[in-house]
């Protein structure tokens, strides 16, 4: 390991806190920058720990990342950054896996309830001060097909069996004897396992095969009473189908947390689409994720330099952490 490594810091409006990276700082020169100065401190920088997840910035400056050996995400998903000149390099990519997967399930629980209690009409009688029995649904025993079997989806069905709910997972790999699901069924099966789900979650990763694979073909396949909850990436749905989808009955309901368009345009059709939540992109965002962020890069960045091995290690071909 070189003496004084050089460590980028990409981030937006918010700066990660530099008492956090103060490990790093001991170890290494750090330079900070927003997309704008990118390319300037890509110059001889040996590890880019990008901060903005959402950026877009590191396709345009990666000519001068001539000396880089390893990317940090600090997100889950690592689709913003993946590009081919990255995929094709030698250069590490890793991932805040692990951060994030109680807080989404937690959420994920949340949108089930509140379909199955009702709660959003129950605030809006309670606007009115109207006082009107009404019965609601039960969760357990009922259905959950849970799409994309990584550490996210898997969080979520601990979570849903532990309340009752009969769980079932979508992957790329069919088998029935899985610690968490117990059935996974194959990607090529959704259509007819979505037909006897109450309730679908997406948290796939976004990939070239998973882009836009929920379209009119998979929401037809779902119960008229199913809810559809998105905790992935919003570029899994094609938005026109599930509204399509929503506005004709083909589906109950949605919980959407990401959208292909963020922010949500103030004239797009979703926003007034009875039986639809929507959040900003926020699930998994609990008090303090920000600085659980710094910590995971700096837990890397120590065994990056000590030669040892590094923890969320992204398999490029595939765009996400492999489960082992």
């Amino acid at each position: 390991m070189t003496a004084n490594p050089v460590v980028a810091v990409l981030h937006a409006e918010t700066v990660p806190d530099t008492r956090l990276l103060a490990p790093v700082a001991e170890h290494a020169e750090i330079r900070y920058t927003d997309s704008d100065g990118l390319a300037t401190v890509l110059e001889g920088a040996d590890v880019l720990f990008v901060y903005d997840f959402l950026t877009d910035a590191l396709p345009h400056a990666w000519h001068a990342a001539e000396s880089l050996r390893w990317v940090h995400a600090a997100a889950a998903g690592v689709d913003p950054i993946m590009f081919p000149a990255l995929r094709d390099s030698d250069v590490i990519v890793t991932n805040s896996r692990g951060v994030f997967d109680q807080p989404i399930a937690e959420y994920v629980l949340a949108q089930i309830l509140s379909f199955a209690k009702d709660l959003p009409e129950s605030l809006r009688l309670q606007r009115e001060h109207t006082w009107r029995h009404r019965e609601s649904e039960r969760i357990a025993g009922r259905t959950a097909l849970v799409v994309g079997t990584g550490p996210i989806g898997r969080a979520i069905a601990r979570l849903l069996t532990a309340v009752g709910m009969k769980v079932r997972g979508s992957g790329r790999r069919a088998r029935d004897d899985d610690p968490d699901f117990g059935i996974v069924t194959a990607t090529e099966d959704l259509p007819e396992e979505l037909s006897g789900a109450d309730f679908v979650v997406v948290a796939a990763p976004l990939t070239e095969q998973t882009r836009g694979m929920f379209d009119t073909a998979l929401f037809g396949a779902m119960k008229p009473s199913a809810r559809f909850v998105n905790v992935g990436r919003g570029d899994l749905v094609r938005t026109d189908d599930l509204v399509e989808a929503l506005r004709s009955g083909e589906i109950a309901g949605a919980a959407l947390d990401v959208v292909d368009i963020e922010p949500l345009p103030p004239e797009h059709p979703l926003w007034d689409i009875p039986n639809v939540m929507i959040t900003p992109h926020n699930s998994g965002d609990f008090t303090g994720w920000r600085d659980a962020l710094v910590d995971v890069f700096v837990d890397n960045f120590q065994r990056w330099r000590s030669g040892g091995d590094l923890e969320n290690v992204v398999d490029k071909r595939l765009g996400y952490v492999p489960s082992t």
